[in-house]
C-alpha cells in the first residue's frame, strides 16, 4: 500500500485539530453560568504551561499518579526527561509533541472519569498551586474585573484543566479530550491534543457557542507554537516568552510580560544546561479596557 501522500496527511492533521477543538469547546465548563458578563463580547484565553503555571501541568499530573500507583517508574522518567527540556530549555521539542500525542492519556486507560477528577484536585494542592505565576493570575484578574470570562486553553487532559480554572476562579477551561465509554478512560483522545492549530479551532467553537468577538479577546502564551491562537485575538500578549515567540512579539507589537527571575529567564535559552539539568530533575525524581493596566 503507498504511503499517503504530504497533502493527505496534513489535511488529516488539519481534521484532527479540528475535532479535538470542538471537542474541547463542548466540554469546557461555565464556572460562572449563573453570571451574566458585563462585556459579553469579550474573553481572554490562557496557555497553562510557563504562562498561568511554571512546568507543564501534564507531568505533575502524571508525577501525582505515579505517587499512585497509576504506571511505572520507566514511564515518570520519560515524563521527567521532557518536563526538564521544556522547562530549562522553554521551547516545546516537535518529536515530544508527537510522542504525547501518541501515548497522551494512555496511562490512565481503564480508570473512571470520576477517579481522575478526584485525584485531580489532590494533585493541584500538592503539586500544582504553588507553581503559579501571580503575575498571570493577576492579569486574569484584572480579566475578571472588567467583567470578562477567562478560559484556560491547554493541551493538558480537560479534567485537570478544569480543576485549574476552578481553583483560580476562572470561567472554565479548554484541553485534550480523552475518550471514555460509560466514564472509563479508553486510553484514545478525541481527535488530537489540544495543541497549536487545535487551540485555535476550541475557540472558534467556544466564540460562535458564547458570541464572543474575537477581535475584542486577548489571549496569553509563552510558546510560538501557540501563534494560532495568539493571531487569533485582537489583543496577543506574549508570557514568559520563548526566543522565537519573544522575537515574533516584538516584531509585530506585542505586549510581552516575563515573571521569571532573571536567571530562570536566561536559563531558558540555555540548550546545552538543560541536558544535564534534566538529568538531575529525573533523578530527584524517583521525586493571564485591560491594556491600560499594564503599560
Amino acid at each position: 500500500m503507498a504511503a499517503p501522500s504530504d497533502r493527505a496527511k496534513r489535511l488529516n492533521l488539519k481534521q484532527r485539530s479540528k475535532l479535538a477543538g470542538e471537542a474541547a469547546a463542548a466540554a469546557a465548563e461555565v464556572e460562572t453560568a449563573l453570571t451574566t458578563p458585563a462585556d459579553a463580547s469579550a474573553a481572554a484565553f490562557f496557555d497553562v504551561d510557563n504562562t498561568v503555571m511554571q512546568g507543564a501541568s501534564i507531568f505533575h499530573l502524571a508525577r501525582g499518579l505515579y505517587r499512585r500507583k497509576f504506571f511505572t517508574t520507566r514511564d515518570l522518567l520519560g515524563a521527567a526527561y521532557k518536563q526538564a527540556y521544556f522547562r530549562f530549555v522553554g521551547v516545546e521539542d516537535p518529536e515530544h509533541v508527537a510522542e504525547a500525542r501518541n501515548s497522551a492519556l494512555a496511562f490512565i486507560a481503564g480508570h473512571t472519569v470520576a477517579e481522575l477528577e478526584e485525584l485531580g484536585e489532590e494533585i493541584f494542592d500538592e503539586a500544582m498551586a504553588h507553581r503559579i505565576w501571580p503575575g498571570t493570575r493577576a492579569l486574569a484578574q484584572l480579566h475578571l474585573d472588567e467583567g470578562q470570562r477567562v478560559w484556560l486553553v491547554t493541551a493538558a487532559p480537560i479534567e485537570i484543566a478544569q480543576v485549574i480554572a476552578r481553583r483560580l476562579g476562572l470561567t472554565g477551561a479548554m484541553g485534550t479530550v480523552a475518550e471514555h465509554e460509560d466514564g472509563v478512560y479508553t486510553g484514545r483522545l478525541v481527535g488530537d491534543m489540544l495543541h497549536g492549530p487545535a487551540k485555535a479551532e476550541a475557540i472558534i467553537a467556544l466564540a460562535e457557542r458564547e458570541g464572543l468577538d474575537l477581535a475584542q479577546c486577548s489571549a496569553y502564551s509563552d510558546s510560538y507554537n501557540d501563534l494560532p491562537m495568539l493571531t487569533l485575538v485582537g489583543d496577543p500578549c506574549a508570557i514568559n516568552p520563548d526566543p522565537k515567540l519573544r522575537s515574533y512579539a516584538r516584531e509585530h507589537g506585542w505586549r510581552v510580560r516575563d515573571y521569571r527571575t532573571g536567571r530562570k529567564a536566561a536559563r531558558a535559552g540555555l540548550v546545552v544546561g538543560s541536558a544535564a539539568s534534566g538529568a538531575a530533575v529525573a533523578s530527584v525524581l524517583v521525586r493571564r479596557q485591560v491594556r491600560r493596566h499594564l503599560r
